[in-house]
């Protein structure tokens, strides 16, 4: 299968853990796939020119019914931009806000994060031992701020989205060093004090019970805790759900859950959505009771964390991005090779007293509808949102799902 410049930035997340490498409630299957969604249509076709190519990860809403993401090439510097959807008289456009340059130390392999009035974005680029790995980027109209280097041997290279605490402190996650056997990667903290952005390493994993590797970054509850998903390690080497929580005495890690490649699927590599009553939901992307990953909830009680099995998914590759939540709590997420055929899917996971009832609502044809899916995001109405490799120019598409 052919890879276009639309799913490269997903196939290179995708394939870095193969280039290195229960409990069940409720399995739900998923019988022959459906026709495609009649209300499913592509808003933008990436040209790789001016509006960029490659989208990565589903753009974020602005509060302001626009939509703001990236694309890791194109631009007029060729190294991807970030852009604004919005929707006028002559429908969707995407509009460029800031075309990333060679100094700024890398392309935008994932999506942006909105705090503050400011854009945050990890960039990413090729590196060797001791030096630049990518950048942190602080972006506000047409100009960007370094706030951070990543450097191979340090804290080595960035991996997934950004998220910020209510004191402005930018989280994120780091890749292993893949010249170094002992490293497993980490979670990092960057806080502005007197003029100055500082790093901290709030941990290192271990790849041992602890799990290792990050594919994504973690997300934040009120309370300041850390959640996040690994893709190897565990007590069976499958990945692990893990929480951090700021103490007196530095951060203290809690295993939420470990994969073990049967039913309840393996290789995290989505980060985690919470629901309004704090519980978390994230997908596998590989393994379970079909092969094609599985989408989880993990729901906390008494200091424990219960696992549940919503789905079970068919295909190769599951999603590779986080899923979504509507207010009625129906679940949306892309997977990457699933489908009729074999381009990724849409679906929807629709609570109910007889458990999770799944709808595909959309195959990806690998044609002008695209291929691979990633992120997906809703707006006001619940419409759904996403984007994906392929497209009419081969350069990536955003499409619109409708209710």
């Amino acid at each position: 299968m052919s890879q276009s410049v639309g799913n490269l930035a997903q196939f290179f997340r995708s394939n870095i853990v193969a280039a290195t490498f229960g409990v069940v409630a409720i399995s739900i299957p998923i019988t022959a796939p459906v026709c495609a969604h009649p209300t499913f249509s592509v808003i933008h076709d990436f040209t790789g020119g001016a509006d960029g190519g490659g989208p990565v990860d589903a753009p974020v809403a602005d509060g302001k019914h626009r939509f703001i993401g990236a694309t890791f090439v194109g631009g007029t510097k060729g190294y991807g931009l970030v852009y604004r959807l919005v929707h006028g008289t002559s429908g969707w456009q995407v509009k460029p806000i800031y075309n990333i340059k060679d100094k700024d130390g890398g392309q935008l392999y994932w999506g942006v994060t909105l705090a503050g009035g400011y854009i945050y974005a990890n960039t990413s680029a090729i590196c060797v031992e001791g030096s630049a790995c990518g950048t942190v980027l602080q972006i506000k109209g047409s100009h960007s701020v370094i706030i951070h280097t990543y450097i191979l041997g340090e804290d080595n290279s960035p991996i997934g989205n950004l998220v910020l605490d209510g004191a402005g402190n930018v989280f994120g996650a780091t890749y292993p060093d893949l010249n170094n056997p002992n490293s497993r990667g980490s979670i990092i903290e960057l806080s502005y004090s007197r003029g100055s952005w500082k790093e901290k390493i709030l941990y290192s994993f271990q790849g041992k019970t602890d799990g290792g590797t990050p594919e994504s970054g973690p997300i934040l509850d009120a309370a300041g805790n850390l959640y996040g998903t690994l893709s190897l390690g565990g007590a069976d080497g499958y990945g692990t759900v893990y929480e951090l929580s700021p103490g007196k005495s530095g951060w203290k890690y809690k295993l939420l859950y470990t994969f073990t490649g049967g039913n309840d699927g393996g290789l995290p590599f989505a980060g985690l959505i919470f629901d309004p009553a704090g519980n978390l939901y994230g997908s596998t992307f590989e393994y379970g009771k079909y092969g094609g990953g599985t989408v989880f909830e993990l729901s906390p009680s008494q200091g424990v964390w219960n696992f549940s099995l919503l789905a079970s998914l068919t295909g190769i590759n599951g999603p590779a991005a986080p899923l979504a939540m509507d207010s009625k709590g129906t679940i949306y997420g892309a997977t990457y090779y699933d489908g009729a055929y074999g381009d990724g899917s849409v679906f929807r996971l629709t609570p109910s007293l007889k458990g999770w009832k799944y709808k595909d609502l959309h195959d990806f044809t690998g044609g002008a509808d695209g291929d691979n899916g990633d992120g997906v995001v809703l707006d006001a109405h619940d419409n759904l949102y996403g984007d994906a490799g392929g497209g009419a120019y081969g350069q990536g598409v955003i499409y619109k799902i409708t209710r």
